[in-house]
């Protein structure tokens, strides 16, 4: 009897992930993140009230971003980024060189080459985050290809928080 109870749960769960996008815009619950810029695995999306810097958010690549990404190998189409919140509107992003700074904190460095030896994209100066953006950046990993490379996305790229619920930590 369990068993069947399972399979109608499995049954009904995925009646409504289909029935969900015909009703509406479609928004992941539940995100496997392989890239090692975040720790690998399972994590929760839940909706943002409020962005805070240290957030982990789920963000959609504006379509010239995600078109570079996907040519590149880095991330197919409709797969959303798994990045840091930053800094917020009103604040100062710099790179200096390879350094990025926020308010004039060194935050980390980006890289003139990926691991392939292509050239990145580089942006110079500094800048205050407009009011409908954010500032992305995985400072824990080196490799990420973050705001390093591609300066502020627009809020409404965010799709929400995510909160690891299972992951491969080293």
């Amino acid at each position: 009897m369990i068993g069947r109870a399972v399979v109608l749960g499995l049954m009904l769960a995925g009646v409504a992930g289909i029935a969900q996008p015909a009703t509406g815009k479609f928004e992941p619950v539940l995100i496997w993140n392989a890239s090692a810029s975040v720790p690998i695995g399972l994590y929760r999306v839940r909706p943002v009230d409020k962005l805070r810097v240290t957030d982990l958010v789920v963000a959609t690549p504006p379509e010239q971003l995600a078109n570079f990404l996907a040519a590149r190998g880095y991330l197919p189409h409709h797969v959303p980024l798994l990045k840091r919140v930053l800094a917020l509107p009103g604040q100062v992003v710099c790179r200096e060189g390879f350094t990025i700074t926020v308010d004039g904190i060194e935050m980390g460095e980006a890289r003139e080459f990926d691991g392939h030896h292509r050239p990145l994209p580089t942006w110079r100066g500094c800048q205050t985050v407009a009011a409908a953006d954010v500032f992305l950046m995985n400072w824990q990993s080196a490799d990420s290809f973050d705001g390093r490379y591609i300066g502020t996305l627009p809020i409404a790229s965010i799709v929400g928080r995510a909160e690891p619920l299972w992951t491969f930590e080293e």
